[in-house]
């Protein structure tokens, strides 16, 4: 049975209320319709924004800092006009940092209304830190793609400056790169800056922060570039500028430095050990980048002069023939310029026309094989002659067709004496069976030789070497080219 003692001894309404918000950290506000504060619980008035005096009597919005009260004064306005409660996040300056709150309005019959503020910072923060780091790996991610799918190093390095700004929420950023000839760090890209303060230098290693930073081989930080009377000589723009904070960070890739990330801020910087660390990530991208661009680079200069090395080796291979056979000299020459204009003229495009050209050098190349007293022969040939001589189509597949770099351009080697009417030699290809490049070939060879002189007769006429051609039209030759044909040579 209850005592009355007993029941005296039961905390009261308030007393209850108290010691909920001496148990948990919340704050509960009493507001008036136009948002005065009435009244206020809490357990510990540290976590009050301001002393009780202060905003007892005034309203919500107007103790708040600016942006945090028009969320109060959005949110007085939407629960008056429902009857839900109104939920908000906002944030205040505290001396120990950035606090969020939650905050959650509940009408009451009265026309008043309940606040109840929850501090949320250690989730806020979590959320904030999840949400930074989701972004540098999507930086990240972005710096891969453009290092994957483009060679170029422009792009790419504009890619990794776009990202350095945007993940260490910096100013300005610039990339120079070490010239492993000129032993020269030179300006390669930049994003951010007002001038053209950076954009010509070029600083032996050791020289200035950069220099000293890829001599080093560690990050030159500058807090306060303004405390430093030696900073940044090489730019008399740089001053406005107004930069503050600095950094130089080099960039190694498989031990060897290929050049310097800058960073600037026109603050100081607070940076902890995860802004580092990113920092150094996104050197390390940029790293990566430069080498494989830089490497990509040398392979299409090994590349060029290897090709160039070929295509030399297959002129001379042509001007030996030529020399050999003094009837045709020039000739080799001349019809390979005037295939590739005209496969230009029928729509064809890189890398099929230098594939051409090197068909075109090599046409005859099989002759090398025929005896010179069948080549060099100043009659006519008779049938065994013939024989032999028709032979050079297939003696030059067998001479090129080891050489891989030189199989696309077999089809004029071996096709080029293929007639379209089907009575040409060595496969009695006929129509569009016959390569195109063979069939190109053959109106230009043709025509070359008729207007050429000849030991056993004079060299025709251009008018008489097309009527030629137009006559052979269907027979001999394609009739889609002929009329492009006649039509380049008559210009």
């Amino acid at each position: 049975m209850i005592t009355e003692l007993s029941l005296q001894n039961l905390p009261d309404s308030d007393q209850r209320l108290d010691a909920i918000f001496h148990a948990f950290s919340d704050l509960l506000f009493i507001l008036d319709s136009d948002g005065t504060i009435l009244d206020y619980r809490t357990g510990d008035t540290s976590r009050l924004f301001t002393a009780p005096g202060k905003f007892l009597r005034r309203k919500m919005q107007d103790v708040l800092p600016p942006e945090a009260g028009r969320k109060f004064e959005d949110a007085l306005s939407r629960l008056g006009n429902g009857s839900k409660p109104v939920t908000l996040e906002y944030f205040l300056p505290t001396p120990s940092g950035t606090c969020w709150y939650e905050a959650r309005l509940e009408s009451l019959s009265n026309g008043q209304s309940i606040a109840l503020v929850r501090d949320i910072t250690k989730y806020k923060m979590s959320e904030i830190k999840i949400k930074r780091q989701f972004d540098q790996l999507a930086g990240l991610r972005a710096i891969d793609l453009a290092i994957t799918s483009d060679l170029d190093l422009t792009p790419t390095l504009s890619v990794i400056l776009d990202q350095v700004r945007a993940q260490l929420n910096i100013d300005a950023a610039c990339i120079l790169l070490f010239d492993p000839l000129t032993q020269l760090l030179e300006f390669a890209a930049g994003a951010g800056f007002k001038t053209s303060a950076l954009q010509h230098t070029r600083l032996h290693v050791g020289e200035e922060y950069a220099g000293k930073a890829v001599l080093e081989r560690r990050a030159v930080h500058i807090p306060n570039l303004n405390s430093r009377q030696t900073a940044f000589l090489r730019s008399p723009f740089l001053v406005r500028e107004n930069f503050i904070a600095y950094y130089a960070v080099p960039l190694i890739a498989k031990g060897n430095a290929v050049g310097v990330l800058e960073i600037f801020h026109r603050a100081l910087l607070e940076a902890d050990e995860e802004w580092l660390t990113y920092m150094e990530t996104l050197a390390g991208q940029a790293a990566i980048a430069i080498d494989n661009a830089m490497l990509f680079k040398n392979l299409q200069l090994s590349n060029q002069e290897l090709t160039l090395a070929y295509d030399k080796t297959i002129e001379g291979w042509s001007r030996a023939l030529d020399l050999r056979d003094k009837e045709t000299e020039g000739h080799t020459r001349r019809v390979t310029a005037m295939t590739y204009k005209l496969a230009g003229k029928m729509g064809i495009k890189q890398p099929e026309l230098t594939h051409i050209c090197r068909g075109a050098m090599l046409h005859d190349i099989g002759k090398v094989a025929i005896q010179d007293n069948i080549l060099l022969k100043a009659g006519a040939l008779d049938d065994e002659e013939w024989i032999t001589m028709r032979r050079h189509p297939m003696i030059a597949v067998e001479l090129l067709t080891s050489i891989n770099y030189l199989a696309p351009a077999l089809d004029i080697p071996r096709s080029h004496h293929e007639k379209w009417n089907g009575l040409g030699y060595p496969d009695g290809l006929s129509g569009e069976s016959i390569p195109l490049a063979a069939r190109l070939f053959a109106i230009v060879d043709v025509y070359d030789a008729l207007t050429s002189d000849r030991p056993y007769r004079p060299a025709w006429s251009q008018a008489e070497a097309l009527d030629y051609i137009l006559e052979q039209s269907g027979a001999h030759f394609d009739p889609s080219i002929v009329p492009v044909f006649i039509g380049m040579v008559s210009k």
